[in-house]
């Protein structure tokens, strides 16, 4: 069932493996320790050190998959997200309720937790080949939390009723490249029910008037870690099979008008300063150049990858 594809060009298989070898992922993986965990920071979810962002860094960047070497990792974010707690549902009727219940609120009816870290942990363990029966746990739990609307929110606000886009874009992105793996037809059902939650806002546009959501989601950015912008958007548009949906043109026409005019796409904004210490948005490396007028090579290769799935490359 959990059988990864063999890559069938031979140059792509070497290419991974000079990702591997780099000093850029030697860098990010410096931070283990003797067990091959990072035990450095409070948890696993230390942004943007510790492991559960070190194997998303690695998955994002086309690390080889099938790598024995990073199972501690996965050990060590899968016993974090697979805890009692996060099992365990508990009725919120008061803010007095949250201190003293532990377990996944419930308010209104509808699960208020950070799906985004779950969508991420079965995005990347997926693309890097790390499979085996508790992935099914995570999928699992995103089903249990999904909203009405198609998405997700961990908004504890009792009058929330529309997901959030941060919180949804990981869970669409986990689960549609996990449905290629899983026999649970659910989880098909769950991607297009996600998916439709940015298709019927444009990708960046409210429903009610129009209006531009943010203006921060006009802006590109690499890492995006788990934050949102038109390019993320596509990108998992381009994943499910939904990027040729109409309303994914003004969005495209919007990636199509940054391009620099010597070539490729700027990284307009960053979440991260760079730095050894595990401080709060530090990452272990530069991710290239930021600015409007700078190119930026993941930047570049994400906007092209959307492009050419658009069929307009």
């Amino acid at each position: 069932m959990y059988c990864l594809k063999k890559l069938i060009l031979p140059e792509l298989n070497l290419f991974r493996l000079k990702i591997k070898n780099s000093s850029r992922v030697k860098k990010i993986l410096s931070f283990r320790d003797k067990d091959g965990r990072i035990s450095r920071g409070r948890d696993v979810y230390d942004k943007w050190k510790g492991a559960h962002w070190t194997l998303s860094a690695l998955a994002d960047i086309g690390y080889p998959a099938e790598d024995k070497s990073l199972n501690s990792l996965k050990e060590q974010v899968l016993e974090f997200w697979l805890r009692d707690v996060f099992f365990t549902d508990v009725i919120i009727k008061s803010k007095s309720d949250l201190a003293k219940k532990s377990g996944v609120p419930v308010i209104n009816g509808r699960h208020r937790v950070c799906a985004s870290m779950y969508g991420n942990t079965l995005l990347y363990l997926t693309k890097l080949g790390l499979f085996d029966k508790r992935l099914e746990l995570l999928a699992d739990r995103l089903l249990h939390w999904q909203w009405d609307d198609g998405g997700w929110n961990c908004d504890k606000n009792p009058d929330a009723r529309n997901s959030s886009y941060m919180e949804s874009l990981l869970p669409l992105r986990g689960l549609s490249l996990y449905s290629k793996y899983s026999d649970n037809k659910k989880i098909k059902t769950a991607v297009k029910k996600a998916a439709e939650i940015f298709l019927k806002r444009k990708l960046f546009r409210k429903v009610s008037d129009g209006r531009v959501m943010k203006d921060e989601f006009l802006s590109l950015h690499y890492p995006l870690y788990w934050h949102y912008d038109i390019l993320g958007g596509l990108k998992a548009m381009s994943e499910a099979d939904f990027i040729k949906d109409r309303r994914c043109s003004e969005a495209l026409g919007i990636l199509e008008s940054k391009a620099l005019p010597g070539g490729g796409w700027a990284a307009e904004k960053k979440y991260y300063t760079v730095s050894d210490e595990f401080n709060m948005n530090s990452d272990s490396v530069s991710w290239g150049e930021t600015g409007k007028k700078k190119m930026n090579e993941w930047i570049t290769a994400d906007a092209l990858y959307v492009l050419k799935s658009a069929g307009r490359f």
